[in-house]
């Protein structure tokens, strides 16, 4: 399966090469032109019709949210930093991978028996943590792994409870999903699918691949915040999982295109596709760079809710992910 294979791939920011092999195989039977930008993003050209004047950026981020390795321990054990935003409170315990060897990791942390008062009460931060790899001395780790090595969370894809899927790095592995599916379907506008790089660091891929190609729209694909928890008020959750793809108003970076995105959710009436609207600001996506990349573009985000994100595991329903695809499809024919 696709996001399956997506989602167990290794790429954290800066690093993500494996992801894109797998990309770079799926989409060039689907597309015209296949190309990697100096910065490792992926343009995917599908031409439209010969009268076509309508430039479509969709874009989706490649990279996920991980560690990079920074020094060594006496003990033997690693000292790393965060790709990306990782909350050091779910750090502790977590099985990771390192480097393309992936050899296997445990983040160390004090055990509760051995804490102060004073330490229960602090939120846990990444000096107070360490990687253990089994190794028993500094030398003997310096043999294994370099520094600048990258870590990610050793999660493997299933299919869980009813109709979801669990695994790591959905965003935005399940938008790059959903940008290769709607790639196989034809469209008289022209299409720059666009994998981008480096999106948890500061949309750093998407300001370059958008100043290349000067798109008229651009769609932005994510795998989105999902707050649907028992101590989560209704009116605070974001999204919940189950009940559509998420059509994003305005975020932490920008204020998306009321009439694309309008007409977007007028697609989801004809077609009976059931949608929600995100109900938070919080966060950005590669949206805020093609915005403000040279002339600027009309930007929207379609999403799929998922829990837990920037975790170790996320959850997302099978049913959203395949309803986002549906939608992306149905919208980009309407575009003449």
């Amino acid at each position: 399966m696709l996001l399956e294979k997506l989602s167990n791939a290794t790429g954290p920011s800066g690093y993500e090469g494996n992801v894109r092999n797998i990309i770079k195989e799926e989409v060039k039977k689907y597309v015209d032109e296949v190309k990697v930008d100096n910065m490792g993003n992926i343009i995917a050209h599908k031409k439209g019709s010969k009268n076509s004047k309508n430039k479509v950026i969709i874009d989706a981020h490649m990279d996920e949210v991980g560690f990079i390795i920074t020094g060594y321990n006496e003990d033997g054990t690693l000292k790393f930093y965060s790709l990306g935003g990782i909350s050091g409170n779910i750090l502790p315990s977590k099985v990771v991978l390192i480097g393309d060897n992936k050899i296997p990791g445990v983040i160390g942390f004090k055990p509760i028996h051995l804490q102060s008062s004073e330490e229960r009460k602090k939120a846990v931060s990444y000096s107070d943590c360490c990687i253990d790899i089994g190794s028993k001395s500094k030398e003997e780790t310096e043999k294994l792994i370099e520094i600048g090595e990258f870590a990610v969370f050793d999660t493997e894809f299933s299919e869980f409870g009813k109709e979801l899927y669990k695994g790591k790095a959905f965003d935005d592995r399940i938008g790059c999903a959903v940008l290769i599916e709607a790639l196989k379907e034809n469209y008289e506008c022209d299409i720059y699918g666009v994998f981008n790089v480096q999106e948890e660091v500061g949309e750093r891929g998407a300001f370059v691949s958008a100043f290349n190609i000067k798109a008229d729209i651009g769609i932005v694909l994510e795998g989105t915040i999902c707050a649907d928890m028992p101590n989560v008020l209704k009116h605070l959750r974001a999204t919940e999982i189950g009940k559509g793809p998420a059509i994003s108003i305005m975020d932490k970076t920008s204020i998306f295109n009321n009439d694309i995105a309008m007409e977007i959710m007028r697609v989801c009436d004809e077609k009976k596709i059931p949608y929600q609207k995100r109900r938070a600001i919080a966060g950005g996506n590669d949206a805020y760079a093609i915005q403000s990349s040279g002339e600027g573009a009309k930007v929207v985000t379609i999403s799929v809710p998922c829990r837990y994100i920037h975790s170790s595991v996320s959850l997302a329903s099978k049913i959203d992910y395949e309803n986002t695809i549906k939608l992306l499809v149905e919208y980009l024919k309407t575009i003449k």
